[in-house]
């Protein structure tokens, strides 16, 4: 087992160079490329600052340079093993502890390490979230399902489940703002962010203050949490439960399940202990795609309900043509993606003994 985490620790590092090669090769030859003039290109400047600002990017980034060479001081830069530099921006020997360096924002003008410890709390705020919450419902409904086989339940789950799969992210989260974020209709919840300025002052837990109740920092964030997570989540857990309802019934019918039966174990045993979790199998090949898929989802959540996070960093670092930001989000997309699917593979072996990587 160790062996084999250990090589796919090692085979992350050519996919993670493939991935984000692959993200600057399109930057580069997209109209325009990456380039000093591309950057400063409608600034309010005076010529003599545009040409002072064009030298400070070819310098700092070597944006005057061929790609390849872009992407290897760029590769350089990220990687905690490799070449130094000085003031100058020249290369002036190697070092095996110089430690990662994600680059200056073009935008910003800030540290790309900065604005991301800024961002990723948010974004994996939504998804600690979603995820437990994706998870148990589509477990309940799909079991419960399964078990109403044809039932009025199993009937109405499907088609439920069927019409939320089906519906749009972008759709959904117009709509959640439409009717329950809208002064003429229900204005129950806020509009956007993920916490009030009131609440940056306001004590941890909800309390009562002069006779009056003041929800507190938790319960206004809750509060400003619940439209995006169900934006976030709804597909998920409807096409979790459809899957959790096909693998528990295949299991119900099993040999090994009759044979718990006639064994004397009552239903609900042979249900949890063991029919359940031969069904875990389909659900954990499929959680190595969740997390990405929600990182991704929230892109548009993000953007819709107006939260700094992850995904609305992505869209502008895409639009300002930001190459240190986007091979960035890139880096850390690829590499989240790759954990999930490695923590997949260790969960084989806790559901089913039979699985071993040895």
């Amino acid at each position: 087992m160790r062996t084999y985490l250990l090589r796919r620790v090692l085979l992350m590092i050519p996919t993670l160079l493939g991935i984000t090669l692959v993200v600057f090769s399109v930057m580069v030859l997209s109209p325009g490329g990456i380039s000093a003039q591309t950057l400063v290109e409608g600034s309010d400047m005076k010529p003599q600052e545009k040409q002072a600002l064009m030298a400070y990017y070819n310098q700092r980034y070597g944006l005057d340079q061929p790609a390849p060479i872009q992407y290897l001081r760029w590769l350089n830069n990220v990687s905690p093993i490799g070449f130094t530099q000085d003031a100058e921006g020249d290369y002036n020997g190697f070092s095996f502890t110089k430690g990662m360096d994600l680059g200056t924002s073009f935008m910003y003008g800030r540290p790309v390490g900065d604005i991301l410890a800024e961002r990723i709390p948010i974004t994996l705020l939504l998804n600690a979230v979603t995820i437990p919450l994706i998870y148990l419902i589509a477990i309940i409904v799909g079991v419960k399902a399964a078990q109403d086989r044809g039932g009025r339940f199993d009937v109405f789950s499907n088609v439920s489940m069927l019409a939320l799969w089906s519906m749009p992210t972008m759709l959904a989260g117009v709509l959640l703002l439409g009717f329950f974020a809208n002064v003429q209709h229900f204005q129950w919840f806020p509009t956007a962010g993920i916490s009030s300025r009131a609440a940056q002052d306001m004590p941890f837990l909800p309390h009562f203050l002069n006779g009056m109740f003041v929800s507190g920092f938790l319960l206004d964030r809750v509060w400003h949490l619940v439209l995006p997570v169900i934006c976030l989540s709804y597909a998920g857990f409807a096409g979790l439960a459809k899957l959790t309802r096909t693998s528990v019934l295949e299991n119900l019918h099993a040999d090994y399940a009759r044979t718990a039966r006639a064994k004397g174990l009552a239903e609900p045993d042979v249900l949890w202990r063991h029919v359940f979790r031969n069904s875990l199998l389909p659900l954990i090949t499929v959680s190595a795609g969740l997390l990405p898929s929600l990182l991704a989802g929230s892109l548009i959540v993000e953007n819709i309900f107006s939260i700094n996070g992850m995904g609305q960093l992505a869209v502008e670092a895409v639009k300002g043509r930001d190459r240190e930001l986007v091979l960035s989000i890139t880096w850390i997309s690829g590499f989240l993606t790759l954990i999930g699917y490695l923590i997949a593979d260790f969960c084989y072996t806790l559901a089913d003994p039979r699985v071993s990587y040895d």
